[in-house]
This record gives structure tokens, C-alpha cells and sequence, in this order.
């Protein structure tokens, strides 16, 4: 099978002399930044500021008419990359989609849904309803209006069952739908992907059974939802994301024709897709297009080119949420139902900001939360407008390279995992497993080192916030989360608070005037903060009553903050009279060189810079505080 076609580049280019006038003042700035002379830096400077992905993508610092791409057809046209559906109401953009889990009482689950229908969904996605209950579940639901996704697990054989008895009842009995087809419903089977996941589903051949059953409706029966959802929990790329989940659906696509002879259209028809949308705006608007180009290059191999344009769902990314400043989940889930819908998703879930949290621990009801997530897309709708433009990335030069090379990617994937012999095999053979796992490394890492940051959690974090319940660690199982290292540091912060009264603490010592530690001091109680520390600033250091502060501080570590030069003159002696103090740990902010020549007791026993494993750096700091 050949890759995907890199799209034609056009011969305009930039004027040459307005280019060349802004890489010399890239050279300039750079140049002054690094202190070096413009003649050290490379030919090109701004590749300095270049940025690559996880997945190899290169992320320039200016995207120009040098990039520009040939127009890609418009929406409803294969590839399908600017859309699927050159009808869609621009009046409702995309469907506002809720999650409903688990009610074990099916008449309060109905006021919810009728609820959430009244006050602005338009679509539902329903999880683990008994098939006894789906009657009253549905109960006032019109179904020609609302697209319906199951989640059922194993039991979707028998809740489709009840689904279809349900519809063919409301038909009976005149239900006033004209048009069967606008009854448009998923069944949610995703025995390949949830085997990724390791969570209960039907088997490939029960689902393809209820295919058939699906493709003889007078409805429009979705029986596939290929979620790949379950790589990006597990840490995958956006590439290795939608790779993996193309690969998922051509396992399908052969069950279906080659097991059941269903023809390549009608198979095409049968399946649906749903992917996370992250905070990372653009990346998200070019993975939603990118997915569908790649998509519809299977369905043109497979001989169906017209039908490849497959629904999209976007769920807010579960592996972005935090536990800890969760509030500032609402501005992650707004970035990210941002570039869903501007990407083209045919319908986006926004997940409650509390989702990675107890039940109750913010004081806060589940009324409110679903509120927030509802309102959420409502805001862009319907007050920002969003969904009136089909596709208004089009034409960005930086968003039309950014989904060519995210495609690319992703079918390179793709091909890696048809070379080990299909999805199927290379999941038990562990590839899929193993290459996302070395992204969620790297991705771990940067976050551990501070060079991916997070608000609230690496950054800027809150240590007036409430202790967690000790259950907190138990919620979103199976979702790597970004925050999670960083948070388990504040649960031990938060188990020495409950078993001391106050929280582990560190001394800062400043040395020299405010303008010369003023940035280190910032920097090592934001640092500290990440790890559930608390600081308590002496001011600059007076080697006079040192041993009073250090009384008064109660704490056996204390973390010299000044100059670079300030640390040459005065570090040796004030690390002398913190340890003749009584401080047992002297910690640096800053680099070695200072204390080059410094030997034994006279140096600090830890430097804290910037390009720390911050995880591990405060780990040990927290084992000498006491907090286990």
C-alpha cells in the first residue's frame, strides 16, 4: 500500500528581501540572547527556534507563502480533509455531545439526558445502561434530532437488541419521523481497540454479526467505533493516535468483506471514529484533518474513495486532566473543544473539569460540572460562532503543512504496523505497546524536567489548595496523566500536613540585594511549591543572626538563592553558616561552576537549575524532610 501523497507546493515564495530582512532580525535577537556574534549562528538562525513533536514533526517559528500548499478539495470531497459533510447546519456547527455513565436508576438518568437536551446537547453518548432500562433511559428522547452513541461493552449485542426492538415499536406506533435515515445511531462495539485498553467488549465476529444486522436498517446503524481515545490514555503521539486506530479499522474492514462479504462501501459505512482533542489548539485542528485524509487513502485502496469520509468524535483529552488546580482543566478543555470543532469533528465531548477527582472533593455537584463542560461548547457555538465557517483553517500555511505532516506520520505508523502482520499482531506481538510507551517516556520526562509545562502543577502551583482524599489516586484508571508524577509529590505533602500539622518546608536564604536574587527566589519556591513544599524567605543573609532564623525556621534544609558572582564572593562562607547553624542539607539556585574550587562541607550538597529531573529533585528532597 503506498503513503499518503504529499500535497503539491506552489512556486510563490516570500519577496526575498522581506524575508531576508526578518532572518537578520532573527540573528539579532538570538545573537543578543546567546551572547554570541551573529557570524556563530547558522546560515538559517530561525531554525534555532525550531520546535519537533513527539512524533518527529517539525514546528517552524514562521509559516509564510514559501509554504504554501495546493488547495485541497472543499469539504464532502475526498480526501475529506477540510470535512465530511459539505451540509452541515452552520447554524448548530457540531454536535454538542454528553457522557452518560453508569445510573443504576434509569428514571433519574432520563431527567438528566432530558435535562441536557433542554439546556443545549445535542447528542448522547450513553454508558453502561442495562438493556432493561433502556426504554425508560430514552423515554421523550427524539432520536431523529439526537445522534445516539452506545457504550455497552459486551453487552452491546443485547442493548442494540433492546435498541432496535425500541425503534421498531416507535415506528409501530407512529413516532412522526418521515425520514428513518436521520435516526442516526453508533453502537459503540470496539473489541480491537478495547483490547489495547485491556477492558471488557464483544469479539470481532458478534460485532460484525451486528453489522449486518445494522446495515438492514431503515436507520443509519453505525455498529464500529474505532476509539482511539485508548492509545492517547495510554500516551501516544497525535501520529502513533491515529496511526494505530486506521490500522484498528482496516482489521475491521477485512472482517467485514473478506468474513461477511459485505461490500467495501457498506463496510466503510459501518464504522465511526473517536479521538482525544488536547489543549495544544493547532495540533489538534491538523490531527482531526489529518485523520481523515488518512482514512479516506484506505478507503481509496479499498476501492470506495467516496466513502471514506467517517464520523468523528472528539473527547477532551482524559490524560491532560489534573487533579490538583482543577479549575484550570476549563481552560484545557476550551483549547481543546476549540480544535475539535475548527478541525471538523462531526461531534466533541467536553469532559467535566472535576472528571480526574473524587466525587465531592471540591465541594462542588456533578450538576455543575456537567453544566461547565455543556456550556463550554455553547460559548464557542453560539457566542463565538465557531461552527459557521466549514473548515476556517483552511488555507493557514501553518496549519495545511502541519496535517500533511502529521498524515505523513501517522501512515508511516501505520505501514509499521501492517509490516508486522495488522493490528492484531502487532498488538500481541507488543509493537503498538511498545512504541507508545517510548512516547509517554519522553513525554514524562520533559514534563519531570519542567520543559513541558503545566499550570497549577509544575508551574505556579497552589499549596493552599485542600488535601485530596487518599482514594484520589484511584480515579481515571488506565489514563496516564500528565500531572501524575508531580502529584504524587504533593500526596506526600499532603500526608505529612495531616500527620504534623504543617507542611515539609525549606529555609531560603537570599544573598545580596533584591534585584540580584529576586529571580532565584522566585524560581526555588515555585520549584519547591511543585513538590509540596513550603518556603519561608529570611531575606538577604545576615551572618549575625543566621542561627535565630534557622531556629525559628524549624527545618534542617535551607536553599541559597543570588548571583552567579554573588555566589564566587559569598557562597563558601554563608554555606559555612548555614551548616554551623544547624542546617544538615544546603541547597543551591543555581549552577556547580561557582563552587568549582569549593570542597567537602564548604559546598551546597544540591544544585537546583532549570534543567533538573525536578520529579526526582524533589523526591529526595521530600525522603530528608521526613515526608515518606
Amino acid at each position: 500500500m503506498s503513503t499518503v501523497r504529499e500535497p503539491e507546493t506552489k512556486a510563490t515564495a516570500d519577496p526575498p528581501s522581506d524575508f531576508a530582512a526578518w532572518q537578520r532580525g532573527v540573528a539579532a535577537v538570538l545573537a543578543k540572547a546567546r551572547r554570541v556574534d551573529i557570524s556563530e549562528l547558522p546560515e538559517n538562525p530561525e531554525t534555532l527556534l525550531d520546535v519537533v513533536t513527539y512524533d518527529g514533526v517539525t514546528v517552524s517559528p514562521l509559516y509564510t507563502a514559501r509554504n504554501e500548499q495546493a488547495e485541497t478539495p472543499l469539504p464532502g470531497e475526498f480526501p475529506f480533509v477540510r470535512g465530511r459533510d459539505r451540509t452541515r447546519d452552520v447554524n448548530r456547527g457540531w454536535q454538542v455531545s454528553a457522557r452518560f455513565d453508569n445510573h443504576s436508576d434509569p428514571a433519574a438518568l432520563n431527567r438528566a439526558i432530558l435535562s441536557a437536551l433542554e439546556n443545549g446537547v445535542s447528542a448522547v453518548w450513553l454508558a453502561g445502561v442495562a438493556a432493561d432500562d433502556l426504554d425508560s433511559a430514552l423515554s421523550g428522547v427524539l432520536l431523529d434530532l439526537v445522534p445516539l452513541t452506545l457504550d455497552a461493552g459486551q453487552d452491546v449485542a443485547t442493548v442494540a437488541a433492546r435498541l432496535f426492538r425500541l425503534l421498531d415499536e416507535r415506528a409501530d406506533a407512529g413516532d412522526g419521523v418521515a425520514d428513518r435515515t436521520d435516526i442516526a445511531v453508533g453502537l459503540g462495539a470496539a473489541p480491537l481497540t478495547s483490547a489495547f485498553a485491556g477492558t471488557p467488549d464483544t469479539d470481532v465476529a458478534s460485532a460484525v454479526t451486528l453489522a449486518v444486522e445494522a446495515i438492514g436498517r431503515p436507520e443509519t446503524v453505525r455498529a464500529f467505533t474505532v476509539d482511539g481515545t485508548v492509545f492517547h490514555n495510554a500516551g501516544a503521539s497525535d501520529a502513533q493516535e491515529l496511526g494505530a486506530a486506521i490500522a484498528a479499522g482496516l482489521e475491521y474492514l477485512r472482517a467485514l468483506t473478506t468474513e461477511a462479504g459485505i461490500p467495501v462501501a457498506d463496510a466503510l459505512g459501518q464504522l465511526e471514529f473517536r479521538y482525544a482533542a488536547t489543549d495544544d489548539q493547532f495540533q489538534t485542528i491538523a490531527k482531526f484533518r489529518a485523520a481523515r485524509q488518512v482514512w479516506a487513502r484506505i478507503a481509496q485502496v479499498c476501492g470506495a474513495p467516496k466513502s471514506g469520509g467517517a464520523p468523528q468524535h472528539a473527547v477532551t483529552s482524559a490524560a491532560m486532566m489534573t487533579q490538583r488546580d482543577p479549575w484550570v482543566n476549563m481552560l484545557r478543555t476550551t483549547l481543546a473543544a476549540f480544535g475539535a470543532g475548527v478541525g471538523g469533528a462531526d461531534a466533541v465531548t467536553v469532559l467535566p473539569f472535576d472528571v480526574a477527582v473524587p466525587a465531592g472533593a471540591l465541594d462542588v455537584t456533578e450538576t455543575f460540572a456537567a453544566r461547565v463542560a455543556r456550556n463550554t461548547q455553547l460559548l464557542l457555538l453560539e457566542e463565538s460562532h465557531l461552527g459557521r465557517v466549514l473548515d476556517p483553517g483552511a488555507g493557514s500555511w501553518y496549519i495545511d503543512t502541519l496535517t500533511s505532516d502529521i498524515a505523513g506520520k501517522a501512515w508511516s505508523f501505520f505501514q509499521e504496523i501492517e509490516a508486522a502482520g495488522g493490528y492484531r499482531a502487532a498488538l500481541d506481538a507488543g509493537t503498538i505497546a511498545d512504541r507508545i510507551a517510548a512516547t509517554r517516556a519522553d513525554r514524562e520526562s520533559d514534563i519531570a524536567h519542567r520543559q513541558t509545562a503545566l499550570t497549577g502543577i509544575n508551574e505556579f502551583p497552589n499549596l493552599a489548595e485542600n488535601p485530596l482524599p487518599p482514594e484520589a489516586g484511584a480515579t481515571l484508571p488506565g489514563v496516564a496523566r500528565y500531572s501524575a508524577a508531580f502529584e504524587t509529590l504533593r500526596d506526600r505533602s499532603d500526608k505529612y500536613l495531616a500527620d504534623n500539622g504543617s507542611r515539609p518546608k525549606v529555609l531560603i536564604v537570599a544573598l545580596g540585594p533584591v534585584a540580584e536574587h529576586n529571580a532565584r527566589t522566585t524560581f526555588a519556591a515555585n520549584l519547591l511549591a511543585a513538590g509540596g513544599i513550603e518556603t519561608e524567605n529570611s531575606g538577604m543573609l545576615d551572618l549575625a543572626k543566621i542561627r535565630h532564623v534557622v531556629a525559628d525556621a524549624g527545618t534542617p534544609v535551607a536553599i541559597l538563592c543570588g548571583s552567579d558572582k554573588r555566589y564566587v564572593d559569598d557562597g563558601v562562607p554563608a554555606v559555612d553558616a548555614l551548616r554551623a547553624a544547624g542546617i544538615t542539607t544546603v541547597l543551591l539556585a543555581g549552577p556547580e561552576k561557582p563552587f568549582a574550587h569549593a570542597e567537602g562541607a564548604d559546598r551546597p550538597d544540591v544544585f537546583l537549575t532549570a534543567r533538573i529531573d525536578a520529579v526526582s529533585a524533589l523526591s529526595g528532597l521530600l525522603d530528608t524532610l521526613g515526608a515518606a
